[in-house]
């Protein structure tokens, strides 16, 4: 099963929750895809969802910094949400935890974009 991306609004902040696998092929375009839609459409503070990410491949945090970039590119923020042990590892090992803001607590995370 590839990723199934729902979005909503928090006040100001996008909260895009992920469900499934974020890999290469559909997984990774349909992130990319929305990531980019809502960078296009003006949403600069956006909170990604991952409780429900349960695998992610190379090609998945090749998309997750690629979001990051166009996002911080046009003015915005991208912040990390409940991440799965296995995801959270693979931040750790890869050195990204060092790049991205990463909160357990949704409230905490939406309050951090003030």
């Amino acid at each position: 099963m590839s990723v199934k991306l729902t979005t909503r609004q928090v006040g100001d902040v996008t909260v895009v929750d992920a469900v499934g696998r974020i890999t290469l092929g559909e997984g990774a375009s349909t992130f990319r895809d929305t990531i980019r839609d809502l960078a296009a459409n003006g949403q600069k503070k956006l909170l990604l969802n991952l409780a429900e990410v349960s695998y992610i491949d190379s090609s998945g945090i090749g998309e997750l910094v690629s979001s990051y970039t166009t996002v911080t590119n046009q003015g915005g923020t991208v912040k990390l949400l409940s991440l799965a042990k296995r995801v959270q590892d693979l931040l750790q090992i890869t050195k990204l935890y060092t790049v991205f803001e990463v909160f357990d607590d949704e409230a905490k995370a939406v309050r951090s974009f003030s």
